[in-house]
């Protein structure tokens, strides 16, 4: 067994990535999603568990988490779990702050990280805004989720003759030879949200391709994601600011159609704003919580435990 180093960890519901780290180098690994709809701490222990079964040590967990909730931001749980192991500090925070340190570090600005789902986060001098990720039942707006979702309703509405013709019906057919039974199979499978974000590459490349249906999909998903950044740079006073920083993170900025509706609609409102995309390590965020400085505005929303 390896002896010393530290665990980086990035849980989201589409998949669980791990780096460890010590003198000798670094290994990363991946793993199955979260679930949100269980409880979280014991998921994040058997993570930490896993690790120690394949060989590896360390003194030091950061952990960045999807869905983390208030009453589930306890380090020190995983503290009491991972002692056994030589663990020695926990740093525990919501995936948008190690996305937003993964991509702008500890500098202002905002970041909008869309997956499976989207949250976004803006810091200020003294305050931190979070923007949605409020789940795909109530939310997500622009995320995986969303986009897939949109693209099943469209294809419906297609088939009932609400809705114009689109080249996504012919995918989904693939998976749904009967669409009309497609939601009964959907309402019952625990994993129908990853399921149905699947599909939002398959509404980027008929975007590409030129359908209309998908394209006005893509557009409405840029739009939602630039509202949440635009919103976010107005709660913590960065929205007039010379250049504001704005990162735009994650898969579904991959498709090159929602990537313009993105970037055009938040320098509608904010024309100076430093925007990139895809310029992003959660891995590195996860690895760098313990290190925030406790004046950062970032420093209440991190949970540690140890030291």
């Amino acid at each position: 067994m390896r002896r010393g180093g530290s665990l980086a960890i990035d849980a989201g519901q589409s998949g669980i990535k791990v780096r460890h780290a010590d003198a000798a180098g670094a290994s990363e690994w991946a793993g199955p999603g979260i679930r949100t709809d269980l409880p979280l701490l014991p998921q994040l222990a058997r993570v930490m568990a896993q690790a120690v079964d394949a060989g590896y040590a360390f003194d030091a967990v950061g952990l960045g988490v999807s869905g983390l909730t208030s009453d589930e931001s306890d380090a020190g749980y995983l503290l009491a779990a991972a002692v056994q192991y030589g663990v020695r500090a926990v740093h525990l925070a919501h995936d948008s702050i190690t996305a937003y340190l993964g991509a702008l570090g500890d500098d202002r600005g905002a970041v909008v990280a869309s997956g499976t789902g989207v949250v976004t986060l803006a810091v200020g001098r003294t305050d931190v805004a979070r923007v949605d990720g409020w789940g795909y039942l109530i939310g997500d707006a622009g995320s995986g989720y969303w986009l897939g979702r949109a693209a099943l309703d469209a294809v419906m509405r297609a088939h009932d003759g609400r809705g114009d013709p689109t080249a996504l019906t012919a995918v989904v057919r693939e998976e749904f030879p009967d669409l009309e039974r497609a939601y009964i199979e959907l309402q019952v499978d625990p994993a129908r949200v990853g399921r149905i974000a699947a599909y939002a590459r398959h509404v980027a490349d008929a975007a590409a391709a030129g359908d209309a249906v998908a394209g006005a999909i893509v557009s409405a998903a840029g739009r939602e994601l630039a509202a949440s950044v635009i919103a976010g740079l107005r709660r913590v006073g960065e929205a007039d600011a010379a250049a504001p920083r704005v990162r735009g993170v994650g898969g579904v900025f991959g498709g090159a159609a929602l990537a313009r509706a993105f970037t055009a609609s938040v320098l509608e409102q904010v024309p100076g704003a430093d925007i990139r995309l895809g310029e992003a390590h959660p891995l590195d965020g996860a690895a760098a919580l313990g290190s925030v400085a406790p004046s950062s505005a970032l420093a209440t929303h991190i949970s540690s435990a140890g030291g």
